[in-house]
């Protein structure tokens, strides 16, 4: 009793004497601030650790060798809607080879807000994909009239691991859905792979897919927020993939797609547009926004990060321009992940930032929710059906059981698990290159303030608030999340 006596006797004369900043003196005592800090850094043990409990102290003008991290809970932007992943077949399946007792650990450390990252966002596939063991489709060939339409492919793996995740998140999971590719017969290569294009006699009977998908998936007692409209519409790929020219996505959504969601009931279900990369993001909204009635269906704009994932070349500003340009249309990151996967370079750290440069950047430039790809692979880095393998969050040897958790599960949960859905992001500016930040206000009044080190150093900062601060660390490459009560 009598130390925290002495403290506060200690943090009350610096407040008046201005020794702490250079407050003047007579300034107005504020109540202070506690802080948490939670540290992940390479060559240590810390991932997602509570590292230290700081208390802010007056603070005034920081002079130009004190860096600092500046948050204003004043300024106000977007809205998140949820952080999470992608559950696929590739996921399910990796899922269902794995003992009891590491599915729950999966479940728990992705979904459980307390014991775990607390994921809140998911997307799934309509039908199969590149992480799918073979293609597939919900309907025999040539029926237009989609009377043979059955998910029963689904439910021997993906819809109850589906179902255990939204269990294990609480009973709640925002989950959006993505078609690869129509059926082979309604394009016009007669292939699902290598891109190929809808062929105008099935738009109708496309767009009547979609509303089938979501009815079935419904009546399984899984919610769908929200569909895009086509996975990288851009891209010919050697796996499931279509072909829209942004005139092309703008007609299909007014004519077909929004009138079919909307006559089915199913007009509250958020329609996203693009699904691909940064690179050509603002060409493609400002083609369909700009025409009324097509964008009077659409909710957002998704996107991808592949226009160059390394992040030597990453077109951050282009999210920022669709924000400018149309305020009062949602932006959301769709997919990523880190491709070529080789075994041997599970461990490596770049991964983990490449992740938290992405999250940071295209936060601060708009995006309300942002979405991993595939939530679990195996030890090659699929199933994939034409050998796409890729990197994951986390990796399960399928033989042994052993889970493998990559630097990127950490990163991603020091935004997941304390940035919640309904949180505003806020002013966060670092007074230093070396360390990206962002912040939000959640709903509980708490501040989240992201910190990341790119760098080799270990850099001493202070967190500043209206002019109060803490002074803490930042190891070299390692990112934090502190927590202001």
């Amino acid at each position: 009793m009598k130390n925290r006596i002495l403290v506060s006797g200690i943090i009350f004369f610096l407040a008046l004497s201005g020794i702490a900043g250079n407050s003047p003196v007579g300034a107005k005592v504020v109540p202070a601030k506690k802080v948490k800090v939670f540290t992940t850094a390479d060559n240590t043990k810390y991932r997602i650790t509570m590292t230290d409990t700081l208390l802010m102290i007056p603070f005034g003008q920081p002079l130009e060798t004190q860096p600092c991290v500046f948050v204003d809970p004043s300024k106000t932007f977007q809205t998140i809607t949820g952080i999470g992943g992608a559950l696929t077949d590739a996921s399910a399946e990796t899922f269902a080879k794995l003992p009891k007792e590491k599915q729950q650990e999966i479940l728990q450390q992705y979904f459980d807000a307390e014991k775990g990252i607390g994921y809140t966002l998911a997307r799934t596939t309509i039908h199969s994909c590149d992480f799918s063991s073979s293609s597939y489709t919900y309907v025999n060939a040539d029926d237009m009239s989609l009377k043979s339409f059955s998910i029963a492919h689904d439910k021997e793996f993906r819809i109850p691991f589906i179902k255990q995740a939204i269990t294990a998140a609480g009973g709640r999971l925002t989950l959006f859905a993505s078609p690869w590719s129509p059926p082979a017969w309604m394009k016009d290569n007669n292939d699902m792979l290598h891109g190929g294009k809808l062929k105008p006699s099935c738009y109708q009977s496309w767009a009547d897919y979609f509303v089938k998908f979501i009815n079935a998936y419904q009546a399984e007692g899984i919610p769908v927020w929200g569909i895009t409209v086509q996975n990288e519409p851009m891209a010919k790929q050697s796996w499931e993939s279509c072909i829209y020219t942004a005139e092309e996505e703008r007609d299909y959504i007014k004519n077909f797609l929004g009138p079919a969601l909307q006559k089915a009931g199913l007009g509250d279900k958020k329609l996203i547009a693009w699904d691909h990369n940064r690179d050509l993001i603002y060409q493609r909204a400002s083609i369909i926004l700009s025409d009324p009635e097509a964008a009077k269906y659409v909710w957002g704009i998704g996107f991808h990060w592949y226009e160059d994932w390394t992040g030597g070349g990453k077109i951050f500003d282009n999210v920022k321009r669709v924000a400018e340009a149309f305020p009062n249309t949602h932006l959301i990151f769709t997919e990523g992940c880190a491709e070529s996967f080789t075994f041997n370079k599970m461990n490596e750290w770049k991964w983990g930032e490449v992740y938290g440069r992405s999250m940071i950047n295209d936060f601060n430039n708009g995006t309300e929710g942002w979405t991993d790809w595939n939530i679990l692979l195996d030890e090659t880095g699929g199933p994939n059906h034409v050998q796409n393998l890729c990197f994951a969050p986390v990796h399960a040897n399928t033989h042994t059981g052993e889970l493998t958790y990559l630097s990127s599960f950490y990163y991603i949960g020091h935004f997941s698990k304390f940035i919640r859905p309904g949180a505003e992001r806020i002013i966060s500016a670092s007074s230093r290159g070396q360390l990206l930040t962002t912040a939000f206000l959640n709903t509980d009044g708490k501040i989240a303030v992201i910190v990341m080190n790119q760098s080799n150093d270990k850099i001493p900062y202070r967190i500043w608030i209206s002019g109060q601060a803490a002074e803490t660390t930042s190891l070299p490459h390692s990112i934090q999340t502190l927590i202001i009560e």
